[in-house]
């Protein structure tokens, strides 16, 4: 129904009733009033009107924000789907590359158990099989996870010599026995010296590297023909350099007067996981 035509009729036949009154049986004054009261009426229904508009207008505005306000959350809702997606995949890969690195830590820390345990039983063969020989001439100890046999000049060689005397011979044999069979150590022998210069001419010797060399190559032949494979010998001469006294002394200097061999366990299945990583 169409409101807005039935208020102008309502107020002309409301004024035409006024007049009538006014000239008939209505007072004056009965007639202001009404005539007021009319005009009440009509700023109330305007302003009803003004305030329902802005009501409607209000609501439109409400409903506009709260469409924005819903899309937004929406699309917050969709990206933090994503992100979450996204979070639980790296999630997952992450945990698999640590699962994967907590594996390898673990097999490298088999592996170096298996080297340590290893290392321990080598150097109780060597230093079993080694028992008779007095402990200021040769020595069987633990360094750096390797064993260290070192072996003095007084039991290898005379002054000067690069023939070892027959008592180290027996303990080169005997360490050679010892080894046998164990493919998986290698053997560095370093022969060292003490800083006193050689006699020039002594054996076709140049110097001291010439000594410590000369002499290393000597036992490795040894160790090889008393059954140790020459492929894990390896014959080096340190010469002067790599003193365990301060060669100020002659006991110093008999200290740094010594054959060192050195055995290694192989590392290999460490190596290869190393390069892995």
């Amino acid at each position: 129904m169409n409101h807005s035509f039935f208020r102008p009729t309502l107020a002309l036949l409301l004024s035409t009733s006024l007049l009538t009154l006014g000239t008939g049986c209505v007072s004056q004054k009965k007639y202001t009033a009404l005539q007021s009261q009319y005009d009440e009426l009509t700023r109330s229904r305007e302003q009803l009107q003004a305030q329902k508009t802005a009501l409607e207008q209000d609501k439109a505005r409400s409903e506009d924000a709260l469409r924005s306000s819903l899309l937004n959350k929406n699309q917050q809702v969709n990206q933090l789907n994503d992100n979450l997606s996204g979070a639980q995949a790296a999630n997952s890969q992450l945990s698999a590359d640590l699962r994967s690195k907590e594996q390898r830590i673990a097999e490298m820390q088999r592996i170096l158990d298996q080297k340590d345990a290893a290392v321990k039983a080598l150097r109780k063969k060597v230093g079993d099989a080694l028992l008779g020989f007095n402990a200021n001439d040769l020595q069987v100890n633990v360094r750096n996870g390797k064993v260290y046999v070192s072996l003095s000049e007084q039991l290898l060689f005379k002054s000067g010599s690069t023939k070892v005397d027959p008592k180290g011979q027996d303990a080169l044999k005997k360490l050679a026995t010892a080894l046998q069979g164990n493919q998986d150590v290698n053997v560095l022998v370093e022969g060292h010296t003490d800083n006193v210069p050689i006699t020039k001419g002594t054996l076709g010797m140049k110097d001291n590297w010439d000594l410590s060399v000369l002499r290393a190559t000597e036992i490795t032949r040894i160790l090889t023909e008393s059954g140790l494979s020459p492929a894990q010998v390896t014959p080096s001469g340190r010469s002067q350099y790599v003193p365990v006294a301060a060669n100020t002394t002659p006991a110093e200097k008999a200290l740094n007067r010594r054959t060192e061999i050195i055995l290694t366990p192989k590392l290999d299945e460490l190596f290869q996981i190393l390069e892995a990583n």
